[in-house]
């Protein structure tokens, strides 16, 4: 097989869900097929060191874009120009760049490949599918609309909320278009591919692959021991719904837990916490942020527990599987743990409210017999059903779908 495959930016730093499961599915792909990667490359960026050598392509293709940094005045301008001249979502009209879409013309009419993933929705506003003559399937990693319509939710300022509800709005319009016209849809969840299917009215879904892990990466070291009343949480701390989900557990959640556990503390683990959270660490002694780290597995290791306590988002958590393959339980919202193949009370504990789920944390904290349970039974799990090459060969097949037989021979 001849693959291209396009995304909106580099892999490295693998600090995001979305990276992690791309990386891992495109390294398996690279072991038999011939993969080319093309994708944007902000100016005043530096590829990581380990970009070049990570066997993930054969080929690897950077089209310098602009796309200004998240706060800046020029940032800041382009959400204006948006609401004002555009119909489209923001987050959409950013990663636009003709020179990408001029490369991907000039590669599809090359003849060169069986098969066009586009990566996520953000890089298809970048596809002329007038032209293309090559199949393209769209790897949708969320429903998009549905991660802003939750924010929307979220929100208390009626100007803001107003604003989400708008761009939730032009996400779902641009969402439906885009997938239409693509030859084939694949989601990461049987739910998602549901709503793909009732709710889009989509009559192009493949269906879904499940989230993968690295089982013999994510090892919990034996014997475990962690910091007594450590809590962690792990995630890409510029990113949206995880800002909103840390402000509700230590405003919502925490309290309950102190009043029984007065030696608790939440460990942040995750990049670029936003300025909001540097704030809440700065007069909460109890809420430690790490930044960027090099290796999420030791500082898992120093947590008796994992929360997902979220509220908003979409797609699936790829953080709960590092979690339970290190052998630390996890406590999470129901979606949170949304698409997953998890059974409460078994793999994973499920609450929604916040007295629930501060008791559910208590219930691990307090019992170490219970803790180990909730991994040993989640880790068996993963080691049995979910490994990246299975994954990834479940992908590969509902592609090949999309692909037109060649013609019998008289």
């Amino acid at each position: 097989m001849r693959i291209l495959w396009v995304k909106s930016g580099p892999l490295f730093p693998l600090n995001t869900g979305g990276r992690k499961r791309t990386h891992a599915m495109l390294v398996e792909l690279a072991r038999k097929h011939e993969v080319t990667y093309l994708a944007n490359l902000p100016e005043g960026q530096r590829l990581d060191p380990a970009e070049n050598t990570a066997p993930y392509a054969q080929e690897k293709l950077w089209i310098p874009s602009r796309e200004p940094r998240e706060g800046s005045p020029a940032w800041m301008r382009e959400i204006l120009v948006n609401l004002l001249f555009s119909t489209s979502a923001f987050v959409l009209d950013r990663y636009r760049n003709p020179d990408l879409a001029a490369k991907l013309l000039e590669l599809d009419a090359s003849g060169d490949y069986d098969l066009i993933i586009c990566d996520f929705l953000t890089p298809a506003v970048n596809f002329d599918f007038d032209r293309l003559r090559t199949p393209v399937v769209l790897f949708q990693h969320n429903v998009e609309a549905r991660i802003w319509e939750r924010l929307a939710m979220e929100k208390k300022n009626p100007l803001v909320r107003l604003l989400f509800r708008d761009q939730a709005r032009r996400m779902r319009d641009a969402e439906i278009a885009l997938s239409k016209q693509c030859r084939g849809v694949i989601a990461v969840s049987p739910e998602d591919a549901a709503d793909f299917r009732d709710d889009y009215r989509l009559d192009n879904v493949l269906g879904s692959v499940p989230t993968g892990v690295d089982t013999q990466f994510f090892q919990p070291p034996s014997p475990r021991r962690p910091e007594p009343g450590l809590i962690g949480f792990l995630g890409s701390m510029d990113w949206m719904p995880n800002i909103e989900c840390v402000h509700h557990f230590v405003r919502d959640i925490f309290p309950r837990l102190l009043a029984t556990r007065p030696d608790a503390r939440l460990l942040v683990i995750g990049r670029d916490p936003a300025p909001s959270l540097q704030k809440l660490a700065a007069e909460n002694n109890r809420v430690i942020l790490t930044g960027t780290v090099d290796d999420v597995r030791s500082w898992l290791d120093r947590c008796e527990v994992l929360v997902v306590p979220l509220r908003s988002g979409g797609g699936t958590r790829i953080k709960i599987f590092e979690a339970m393959a290190q052998g630390v339980p996890v406590v999470s919202t129901t979606i949170g743990a949304e698409g997953l193949p998890v059974v409460h009370g078994e793999s994973i504990l499920i609450a929604d409210d916040a007295e629930a789920f501060a008791d559910a944390v208590l219930t691990l904290l307090q019992s170490p017999e219970a803790r180990g349970a909730l991994a040993t039974h989640a880790r068996e799990l993963l080691v049995r059903s979910y490994s990246w090459e299975s994954v990834t060969a479940n992908f590969l097949d509902l592609s090949l779908s999309c692909i037109p037989s060649p013609t019998a021979p008289h």
